[in-house]
């Protein structure tokens, strides 16, 4: 067996934080971030934390400033609050480093190296945004972090790439849903690495392991029911929570997994058993355990990942052991429950003797492998597009920031009050001036 100190441990946690801005996070994360950390202790004699931390988010602030741009300051605090709350529950006092942030609109990623193992050897780090909404904007879209550690495997090292998203709501666009994940393939590019002799700008799938995360928005969309049967599609859904041998059979009408299962989205992707972990959304605000029932509940927030060993032929398995996959009931500020997956790496592949001395040629990190009918492929006009949604995102998230400060927090105030000073100042200015006597004179 595999000494799995060399086998890193990553850790992906994802919150739709239902536009929260700073009051989105508990002040204590150790519902979210502790239990992982001590579910790796079955690894080794000793508790183990994790070497890579990815904690993404959407809906990260209310929209009309997230639109704007005004989200630095929600970020700046986010990241001193998750870096606290992670050293404070490392089993031995582990400290980590911040690699990258990245947020656009309401999307945010942030993520952290373990000091002493992964950080000293992270190089060639980017970021990346696009926007799937309507003209590109933000409000929909996917954020990216990408780096290289320099003493994996090979001379190369190995890449790592983790996208946060949130795709299209609603059940019936389930189309919609898959063409966002498809924009994002081709839109979210990054500069390939350094040692790359096609300098062309790459996709999301040009990594050596991959984490695609975040509020999916797939729903659970069960069959029409039998002749007979009045029971709402949603409240039947509602009684296939209550153990996992039902909710295993609800997986099967999981829009995500059927869409999957025929190529049609996330290729070259794996999951752990979400079924395990009740549904995370759509929860009443204020409660643990009590469902909105005018949606049918579904698992929204989800873990997705890959990596180079993993073979196209065997599509339902892989060689990352998916330690932990799980909820956390105990958020309520959101109709949301957060996720959290603790991934175990495989060892890296050893480096042949000298292969590139060898052939002359330098060997570049490995990166996934795919499908043979399945070849992603840059955007041209993924620049334009990524820009046309930016300034699209700042002239609306302007206008309503301005419409909310103006309406003492809400646009629809701000624009009664606009109208309304409009046409007081064109009273004003259409009404004739009296002329005294004394003026005329």
């Amino acid at each position: 067996m595999a000494d799995v100190q060399e086998r890193l441990l990553v850790q992906i946690g994802t919150y739709n934080s239902n536009l929260q801005a700073g009051a989105g996070l508990p002040q204590d994360l150790v519902d979210w971030l502790s239990p992982t950390l001590h579910v790796s202790a079955f690894l080794s004699k000793n508790p183990r934390a994790p070497d890579i931390v990815a904690i993404g988010f959407q809906e990260l602030l209310p929209l009309h400033l997230g639109l704007a741009g005004l989200s630095d300051a929600v970020v700046k605090e986010r990241d001193v609050h998750i870096r606290t709350q992670i050293e404070a529950h490392a089993p031995n006092q582990e400290s980590y480093s911040l690699v990258a942030k990245v947020v656009n609109v309401g999307v945010a990623l942030l993520v952290y190296a373990k000091d002493g193992t992964v950080a000293r050897h992270v190089c060639d780090i980017q970021t990346q945004w696009t926007g799937c909404g309507p003209a590109y904007m933000g409000n929909k879209g996917a954020v990216g972090v990408r780096f290289r550690v320099s003493n994996r495997g090979s001379k190369a090292g190995e890449v790592f790439t983790f996208v946060c998203a949130h795709l299209t709501a609603h059940e019936p666009y389930l189309a919609h849903r898959i063409a966002d994940y498809n924009h994002i393939v081709r839109t979210l590019l990054f500069a390939p690495m350094s040692s790359s002799a096609d300098q062309r700008p790459t996709t999301i799938y040009s990594t050596s392991h991959l984490f695609f995360f975040g509020d999916l928005n797939f729903r659970v969309s069960m069959p029409p029911r039998s002749l007979g049967n009045e029971c709402p599609l949603h409240e039947e859904a509602l009684s296939m929570l209550n153990d996992e041998k039902s909710r295993e059979a609800l997986k099967e009408f999981d829009q995500l997994r059927s869409a999957w299962r025929d190529g049609r989205v996330f290729v070259g992707l794996r999951e752990g058993p979400f079924w395990t972990f009740k549904c995370t959304y759509k929860y009443k605000l204020g409660e643990i355990d009590k469902y909105n029932t005018k949606r049918s509940p579904s698992w929204t927030d989800r873990v997705l990942y890959a990596t180079y060993t993993d073979s196209p032929a065997s599509p339902e398995h892989s060689n990352i052991n998916n330690i932990s996959y799980t909820s956390v009931p105990s958020y309520t500020s959101s109709d949301h429950k957060p996720v959290v997956s603790m991934l175990l790496l495989p060892s890296p592949a050893s480096a042949t003797p000298d292969d590139s001395e060898s052939s002359g040629i330098e060997m570049g990190p490995p990166t996934l492998q795919l499908p043979s009918t399945y070849i992603p492929t840059p955007d041209p006009l993924a620049i334009l597009k990524r820009y046309i949604g930016r300034i699209v995102d700042r002239i609306i998230g302007y206008i309503w920031t301005l419409l909310t400060l103006i309406g003492a927090g809400s646009a629809v105030v701000g624009v009664f009050n606009f109208f309304c000073g409009y046409a007081a100042w064109q009273w004003w200015w259409k009404t004739p001036v009296a002329v005294t006597p004394a003026e005329v004179a």
